[in-house]
């Protein structure tokens, strides 16, 4: 890639973070073009659709996944401690960009979705959590990584369209974890 077309090419990614993180992922893309300072044509040369740009986006977001279930793995405390805390990292993962938490969750289950792939990421990461609890033997037996994403994600869904903020969600989740862990 030319010098200048990456130049074009970083800037419509930073751009479309800002758009997305301020309108949603439905905001116009003419918007991420114009403070990009480039015309649509130029978004549309490197982002021939909007989920090939969100793909872009989320490239940097795979980064934040591995940090925080790394953060979460090392953590020593009670396994219902451990849990919560992974859901508040997950929570924010999802929620970095308005509308987020419900795109990502439902492309959890949907290898169609162009940004699959990418959330698979985050299933790994939730898989390694469950696994680590289970290795404690604090999860129910019949506790399934799918089922948990769809929960944790329906609650950052409310959260994210009611605009609760971390305190207001920390009971939710709460209650999504006593649930889960072994009495």
């Amino acid at each position: 890639m030319r010098a200048d077309a990456k130049r074009n090419y970083d800037r419509l990614v930073e751009a479309a973070r800002e758009v997305f993180r301020e309108q949603g992922y439905d905001a116009s893309l003419d918007e991420v073009a114009k403070r990009a300072g480039v015309g649509p044509g130029t978004l549309y040369r490197h982002f021939p659709h909007r989920d090939a740009l969100l793909d872009a986006i989320m490239q940097s977001w795979v980064q934040r996944v591995d940090e925080a279930v790394e953060k979460t793995l090392a953590f020593e405390g009670p396994p219902r401690d451990l849990l919560l805390g992974w859901f508040q990292e997950y929570v924010q993962l999802i929620s970095l960009h308005k509308g987020g938490p419900a795109k990502i969750t439902s492309a959890m289950g949907d290898p169609e979705s162009p940004i699959y792939h990418k959330c698979q990421v985050l299933r790994g990461a939730h898989d390694q959590v469950i696994a680590a609890l289970r290795e404690r033997n604090a999860l129910r037996e019949d506790v399934e990584t799918l089922q948990v994403i769809r929960l944790v994600g329906g609650v950052a869904t409310v959260a994210d369209q009611s605009e609760l903020d971390l305190a207001a969600v920390r009971p939710l989740l709460e209650v999504v974890a006593d649930g889960l862990i072994k009495a």
